[in-house]
């Protein structure tokens, strides 16, 4: 459907997050590979802003959030109820109906009023350094053209969930750069569903694949209302080589036209779920989704009537080395064992029982305390994020509670079944993640470095550096495996100056302004030396720059700041402040002793400027050396082009800006709502000039790095990145381990 505001599952694949939601990419791309899933169509992300922008919401949106306290949750509950119902209340365009209403006939077919699922797929959704399981709603057994209608807008509101709107400011994500998708799909009325792990979720076992299952929809097993059968396959052979099943007393299946709990007899409940028939058939799946995905796959499945499908893949975002156990069993041994349950995230803490009844509770939970559930779902996040360690009477190693706790690293042991009785308030209890087990009483954890996660230091040939930000995270971040700092944005230290640098100057406070940079860089530069730390000099646009202090007295008023008066070309014409930037760079070289600083330069548009910034860095006195390396960035379509001349003039290394070359070759501003949905940093185009550089500069053994956000985004990519010869890789701190994993997978591929 050419205007692209609804689109087949056979329409789409991996690389149109940005337009159908992780969860609309991946079933597009499983459909495209031929697994069996059930068919469907998608309401892309560029519907939702369409119709955001013909009711004139983002301003109200914004004005709702701006005004929310999000330490307080009645507050950020009353917010998303406004901001909810403002949607639901909204009107579709008739163009969009007419395609939604011709979409569902045809998914029909002969029945017409076909039974369909309507999930809710995030553009920012299910990303490798991301979760946003349970986020945003999915309805079952929707049936007839008004309902599917009005259940896109509930999927459209759900974004909106005082726990979504929570999730996205606790990850600084903007509410405005993540869109949402609904795929409609032909419902699957299962007898039995559950999930599967391609890699154990506990112990981080690649050899071994992990399914759990239950009678009924899936939404039991994922929201934890039941225990599962819980099944452990050796991944070369299948074989089934561990079980445990769970009784069962109720399911969740269609009666007639609602989704009902149904009570199930007690001989049909104790019985195992699945036949090794069927197990064996689930793990295969497993297996060729994980070798089509290149890493590990978190997917759900369903049966019915002796059919398997595979209704939604996403990659495992909880892989982390293990938690050091050994020293503390002696100790755990002496204490009276109250529980045992299943092990659904590793770790041992101790901490004061707080038992929830309901979401609304808590407020209950301060920091350290153990939270105690019957279960839990996406409302209970913000308390889980202040718990020592999670307790819950039903629920998998795959239920929500299991999948959050391995996400924020804390010990969870769920499907007790008496944890809620059991446990007192304010008890105090020692919880064994890995095992599955609770104590009564406490152990000596006498400092953070029992307890915290080994460091696992996985060797690569190609470098992992970070994109750093923020001084005072420069510690913590060098004690991570990382191999430096492949971006550190000058004006995030000029933002923290917090005046314009020529007011400074004006003011005669120039030297105020070295002194603060060089300040700066010294708490980034002391922590990671000898490490490097690649200092891109200052890049803001000119309506940033006036948001400084001063800063309406020095900046023009431009139409198009981002193609504007910015990076080489400011240096050239008023080389003022870039002087200063380099005086404060000397300082931290010179004075302090801290070689490992770099220096980047950003979008230079043409050779004649990079020579100019070249002349103006030596009369400063900073020539290149084996400690001091000039890389530019490649951002700019001519970068690529004439990368061989930029690279006779005289550089180091290149970074590539993936964000602003990807606008730049496509055409499109990922900022703007109206054409996001193009930005694509797997297009064909920018993988050809990624390609490009990347062999280009190996040819005249200059460095190559990447500092956008698609290698933390693509595992795929990043295997081209290295099979095109790049020398490293630049991302965010929360994705150091799991980018450092993924590439050590490729370059294992590769020499195979």
């Amino acid at each position: 459907m050419s205007n692209g505001l609804v689109l087949w599952f056979s329409e789409v694949g991996k690389d149109d997050i940005a337009l159908v939601g992780g969860k609309g990419a991946n079933l597009g791309e499983m459909t495209g590979a031929g697994f069996p899933v059930p068919d469907g169509f998608i309401v892309t992300s560029k519907a939702y802003y369409q119709f955001l922008r013909e009711n004139n919401l983002v301003t109200k949106i914004k004005h709702l959030i701006g005004s929310a306290n999000f330490e307080n949750h009645d507050s950020l509950t009353q917010t998303a109820s406004h901001i909810q119902k403002l949607i639901i209340n909204g009107k579709m365009s008739d163009v969009l109906i007419k395609e939604i209403f011709s979409s569902y006939r045809k998914l029909g077919g002969v029945l017409k009023d076909a039974f369909v699922a309507v999930r809710s797929s995030a553009t920012a959704e299910d990303l490798p350094n991301a979760s946003f399981a349970g986020q945003q709603s999915t309805f079952l057994n929707v049936k007839g053209e008004a309902n599917v209608l009005i259940k896109i807008k509930e999927a459209w509101a759900s974004l909106f969930e005082a726990r979504a709107i929570f999730y996205r400011h606790e990850k600084k994500f903007d509410h405005f750069k993540i869109g949402i998708a609904v795929p409609v799909q032909k419902m699957v009325e299962s007898e039995k569903s559950g999930v599967m792990f391609t890699i154990d979720p506990i112990t981080n076992d690649k050899s071994k694949i992990i399914i759990e299952a239950i009678y009924g929809l899936g939404e039991y097993i994922v929201g934890g209302t039941v225990t599962p059968d819980h099944y452990e396959i050796l991944k070369k052979d299948l074989t089934l080589i561990s079980k445990n099943v769970a009784t069962q007393s109720i399911l969740l299946k269609r009666v007639k036209t609602i989704n009902k709990k149904v009570f199930i007899p007690k001989k049909t409940g104790q019985k195992q779920k699945l036949s090794v028939k069927e197990i064996e058939e689930i793990a295969s799946y497993g297996k060729k989704l994980e070798k089509h995905y290149y890493f590990p796959q978190d997917v759900e499945w369903a049966i019915e009537k002796n059919e398997m499908y595979i209704v939604q893949t996403r990659p495992v975002t909880t892989i982390h080395p293990q938690k050091e156990q050994k020293k503390h069993d002696r100790e755990l041994k002496e204490l009276p064992l109250l529980l045992k349950g299943q092990p659904a995230s590793p770790g041992i803490s101790t901490g004061t029982v707080k038992i929830l009844k309901s979401a609304k509770e808590i407020h209950k939970i301060e920091k350290g305390d153990v939270l105690v559930a019957a279960q839990t779902n996406p409302d209970y996040v913000p308390a889980m994020k202040k718990a020592s360690a999670i307790v819950t009477d039903s629920g998998g190693r795959t239920s929500h509670a299991a999948i959050v706790s391995r996400e924020l690293g804390i010990p969870a042991v769920v499907g007790t079944g008496e944890a809620t009785k059991k446990l007192k308030l304010g008890m105090t209890i020692t919880v064994n993640g890995t095992k599955g087990e609770v104590f009564k009483g406490e152990i000596s954890l006498p400092s953070s470095a029992e307890n915290k996660v080994e460091d696992v230091r996985i060797r690569t040939k190609t470098k992992v550096y970070v994109n750093l930000a923020q001084s005072e995270l420069a510690d913590t971040i060098a004690q991570k495996h990382v191999d430096g700092v492949g971006l550190l944005r000058a004006e995030f230290i000029m933002a923290g100056i917090g005046t314009h640098p020529k007011k400074l100057i004006r003011d005669g406070k120039k030297n105020v302004f070295i002194q603060k940079m060089a300040e700066s860089l010294i708490q980034f530069c002391q922590p990671f030396n000898p490490r490097p730390v690649v200092y891109r000099t200052s890049d803001f646009k000119t309506n940033e720059y006036r948001q400084l202090i001063g800063g309406k007295d020095f900046e023009p008023e431009e139409a198009n700041p981002m193609l504007g008066y910015r990076g080489a070309f400011r240096y050239i014409h008023d080389p003022e402040v870039f002087e200063l930037e380099l005086e404060a760079i000397k300082i931290v070289r010179n004075k302090k002793g801290l070689k490992n600083v770099w220096i980047m330069i950003p979008f230079v548009r043409t050779v004649k400027e990079l020579i100019e910034v070249k002349k103006i860095i030596s009369r400063a006195g900073l020539y290149r050396s084996d400690s001091f390396k000039l890389w530019m960035m490649v951002e700019i379509p001519s970068n690529v082009i004439l990368l061989e001349k930029f690279i006779q003039v005289g550089i180091d290394g290149v970074s590539i800006g993936s964000n602003d070359l990807t606008m730049l070759i496509i055409g499109t501003d990922r900022d703007n709502n109206e054409v996001a949905s193009e930005f694509n940093e797997q297009n064909e185009a920018v993988l050809w000039a990624l390609e490009h550089v990347i062999k280009t500069s190996h040819k005249y053994r200059v460095t190559t790095s990447i500092c956008g956000q698609a290698p933390s985004q693509y595992p795929e990519l990043v295997e081209k990145l290295i099979g095109w010869g790049i020398t490293s890789v630049s991302i965010s701190p929360d994705a150091i381990e799991h980018v450092r994993r993924i590439v050590s997978e490729c370059e294992k591929k590769l020499i195979l």
